[in-house]
Formats: structure tokens, sequence, C-alpha cells
């Protein structure tokens, strides 16, 4: 293994900037693993953090959004093969094929030939899942779990609930809101109601009506959306709406979930998205939980909840329980990130993540 790497460094500032430069393949901790990278996934966070962090008064060197402020690889979702493991780690071994979610704003991001993830929140993937798909997994189908399973408190796929249990989402499309359908249903929550636009279509592949799940289109108007939600409640007597999700949209989600879930109810919103619920519970989520970053500034450390759901992400891939998002790899490796976070930025993506094989990266 060479001793030198070539990684994106993601400047901050209002226009998205990615700069391809050397450095030292970093070394494991005791409870790390090494991965070398063979695919890297992508999130809307990846433009959103350094646009943030260039405007942030945080001075502190040791938080993730003065550390972005200063420029650092914002790649965290990592498909491979185990390169090394630190002297704790006793799940994986070098050749395993992985898929790993990285700590947001620490060293050793997936945008590069090397990568680091805590074996917490690394997970096995079976010979039979491309490299591709497993590199969607990670952050996105992660936030949806702490969205559900700490936030709102539903059912989880290892306990699912007995009863009917109405959950709506906003932005159902969404690589988050996707992976929250995909845990309800393995939790037996139902029925969905999921809220969408272009990607309809696929959300609708993985709904199902005969548990009372349903899609409507948000570009109707939101009216139309409570209206339509309140008809096929009283139509299959679901009863109330007591779980609401918005995975990241924002204020386009506000009227359609304050409506609909009830005022002895619960509404996340995964942040950025922090707007008013009215009587409603409202949680944050944050998915940098999972490995307590920034020392709990997000919430309280979730790293067990971040442990049992990789477990389970195995288990039910290889059973053919669960599956990763619709990608669209981008053209030449880590010299594509730059325009393929442009393009996130501008909102040209839908149902859809942008991935980068990196052995397609030219001059590698």
């Amino acid at each position: 293994m060479s001793q030198t790497m070539k990684q994106i460094t993601n400047i901050a500032g209002p226009t998205v900037r990615a700069q391809l430069t050397s450095g030292p393949v970093p070394l494991p901790d005791s409870k790390q693993v090494l991965i070398k990278v063979v695919v890297s996934g992508s999130n809307p966070k990846d433009w959103k953090v350094p646009e943030f962090a260039a405007d942030h008064p945080d001075t502190d060197e040791s938080t993730f959004m003065s550390r972005s402020k200063a420029g650092i690889n914002q790649g965290d979702d990592i498909a491979g093969t185990v390169e090394a493991v630190g002297k704790d780690v006793i799940e994986f071994k070098k050749g395993d094929r992985v898929a790993a979610f990285h700590e947001m704003g620490a060293p050793g991001g997936s945008y590069a030939e090397y990568a680091l993830a805590w074996d917490w929140t690394t997970f096995h993937v079976p010979d039979a899942t491309t490299f591709e798909e497993a590199a969607t997994i990670p952050l996105a189908a992660l936030t949806a779990a702490v969205a559900l399973f700490r936030n709102l408190g539903l059912s989880t796929p290892w306990n699912p609930a007995t009863t009917p249990t109405p959950f709506l989402v906003y932005g159902a499309s969404s690589a988050v809101g996707s992976y929250a359908i995909k845990l309800a249903r393995n939790s037996n929550v139902h029925p969905i109601i999921a809220v969408a636009g272009k990607g309809m279509q696929y959300v609708d592949s993985l709904l199902d009506r005969a548990k009372g799940d349903i899609v409507l289109d948000y570009r109707s108007g939101s009216d139309e959306v409570v209206r339509q939600v309140r008809e096929h409640l009283q139509s299959g007597a679901y009863g109330t709406v007591k779980h609401g999700l918005d995975p990241g949209i924002g204020l386009p989600s506000q009227q359609v979930l304050t409506e609909i879930v009830a005022h002895d109810g619960a509404i996340n919103l995964v942040l950025p998205s922090n707007f008013d619920v009215g009587t409603v519970t409202r949680t944050l989520t944050s998915v940098g939980v999972v490995h307590n970053q920034d020392n709990g500034a997000y919430g309280p450390d979730a790293s067990d909840l971040g442990f049992v759901t990789c477990r389970w992400f195995t288990r039910a891939i290889q059973a053919g329980r669960f599956e990763g998002h619709p990608f669209e790899v981008r053209p030449k490796g880590l010299h594509g990130v730059e325009q393929a976070l442009k393009d996130l930025k501008d909102g040209k993506q839908s149902a859809v993540k942008y991935v980068f094989r990196i052995a397609e990266t030219p001059g590698l």
C-alpha cells in the first residue's frame, strides 16, 4: 500500500469547490477500520456544510463547523474493502467487503483512495450487492434510523409493530425519506402516507397498498394534499397520524405535517429543517449522534443504535428485505465530485444518489 493518496478537499464558501490534493494514508484508531474505497457516495450536506461553515462564527477547532470552515474532505459514504483494522476491532478483517458511515468532519473522509470509519458504523456487504448500491446506504439510512427509532419512538425491524401505526413522510423520494419508508415497512409500521413529486413512481414501488400505504403529489398544493390525506385516513378507518417526518425538505412540508399530525403526536425534522410545529412534540435529527459528534452537541450519544442498525443492515440486505437507493455513477471519479455537488445544490437530481468510482479518477 502506498503511503500517500489522492483525496478531495471541499472548500468553504458560497460557491461549490472541490480540490484534488495528495496526503498521507490515515491510520486507524483502536476501534476504526481503514477502507480502500471502491465507491464513494455523496449527500446534500457535502455542499451545504461548506456553505454554512463559511459564515459560521465558531472558532473552536474541535467542532465540525470550524473544521469545515478550514476546508476538509466532506465525503461520508464509503463502500470498499478493508485494508487494515485497529487493535480492538473484532468483526472485520483485511479483504472484507464493507460499507460504512464516516464520522462527519473527522479525518479520513470518503472522497479519497482510503477512508476511515468506526467499527460500529461499518457493516458487511454481501457479494451479491454492488459497491455502487452499498455506497448509497450509510449516512441516509442511519439518519432515517435515528429519526424513526430514537426521535419518533417507532417500532424497529427487530421488534416490529403489532397494531396499525399511521406514519406521514413528506419528501419521500429523497434518500432519507425513502429509507424511512423501507425501515418502516420492515418494522410493520403502516399505513405509510408518503408525499413526493417527480419521484412518485419510485416511492410507490416501496409501498404496500394492501396495508393502506399511499403516495400523494405535493405539486397539487398543500391544501389538496391535506384534503387527500384526511380522506384516505377516513376511508380506511386508520385513525389519526401521530408520527410525521420531514427528512430535510424544510418549510414546504410545514403545513401538511402540522395540519395532519395529531396535537398529541410528534414531528421529527432532519437538520437543517427547523421550523415551528405548534403544540406537537418536535424533535431534530442529526445523524452525527451515532458518533456522539462534538461531544453530544447534536443530541445524546446514539452509538448503540448505530451499531445495532448496521448489524441489521447486513442481515436484511442478505435476506433481500432491504436495499440501497437508485444511483447515478458520475464520470471521472474524484474529478467528478465538484460538478456533482453543484448539481445537488441546483436540485437536478430526483430519487437518485450520485456515486463515484474512485478507480475512474484520471491520473490514479
